[in-house]
């Protein structure tokens, strides 16, 4: 344990010296906004990383990740005295406090299930909330937006009971594409070509597939088999030939 709070006090002192009156002057000159897409992309950095299953990487993405928090930590310590500190202890607080089958014997949670019910339960009543999808961020990626409202409504029973009662709505939905395909209406079409992906979205979620990681997998499964017919695509190839290509790739 020595050996931890050693090297995480080492990176704090770092970045403060990195800050500091004779640090480093693109340190120096960011805030909280500027750092917003570097945090981003750390973030999917680690999520590549992770799929590759390439532990060296991940430990590296974690270390790039950690220098995020650190980095927006320190910001704040110089513009309210309160930093990483406050952060962990806040974080330590609030993972006992919504653990309570762990920590205490005052709470029966049986399955992961109760477990998220009564974790979303709580932020509803701890954060004062109107509704239990009132505290999902805004700036996720639409997929990973739909995710999450879609666990979120689950915990208070709203959800398909089967495979096959959302097959059933996919269907309605492709369906309605189509008829607004027929109608010319962009902005119908619009409308439920979202409401296709959202439903495919929950389709995805009720069999434990993160619809987002699925169609970043999906895309780069589309550019390795693109890469190999590109130079083989001409201007006066029909739909019919160019097909052919694809589905030799496939095979």
């Amino acid at each position: 344990m020595y050996k931890y709070l050693i090297e995480f006090k080492k990176l704090i002192k770092i970045m403060e010296k990195l800050r500091g009156k004779n640090g480093c002057p693109w340190d120096k000159k960011q805030n909280h906004k500027t750092l917003l897409p570097y945090l981003l992309e750390e973030t999917y950095e680690l999520i590549e990383a992770v799929n590759k299953n390439r532990k060296e990487l991940i430990i590296e993405e974690l270390g790039d990740l950690l220098l995020q928090i650190i980095f927006h930590s320190q910001i704040l310590k110089e513009k309210s005295q309160k930093g990483i500190y406050e952060v962990i202890k806040l974080l330590n607080h609030k993972l006992v406090q919504r653990h309570p089958h762990v920590f205490s014997r005052n709470k029966n949670l049986y399955n992961d299930f109760h477990v998220r019910q009564f974790w979303e339960k709580h932020k509803k009543e701890i954060k004062k909330r109107d509704s239990i999808l009132d505290g999902v961020p805004i700036a996720l990626s639409s997929l990973l937006r739909a995710r999450r409202l879609i666990s979120k409504a689950t915990t208070l029973g709203f959800k398909w009971s089967n495979n096959n009662s959302i097959i059933k709505k996919v269907k309605e939905e492709l369906n309605e594409v189509i008829k607004e395909l027929k109608s010319k209406k962009r902005r119908g079409l619009e409308e439920e070509i979202g409401d296709l992906l959202f439903v495919i979205t929950a389709l995805a979620y009720y069999n434990k597939i993160n619809a987002e990681n699925a169609l970043y997998k999906a895309n780069n499964k589309f550019i390795k088999r693109f890469k190999k017919i590109e130079n083989k695509i001409k201007p006066n190839l029909s739909e019919k030939d160019i097909l052919g290509l694809w589905e030799k790739v496939k095979k």
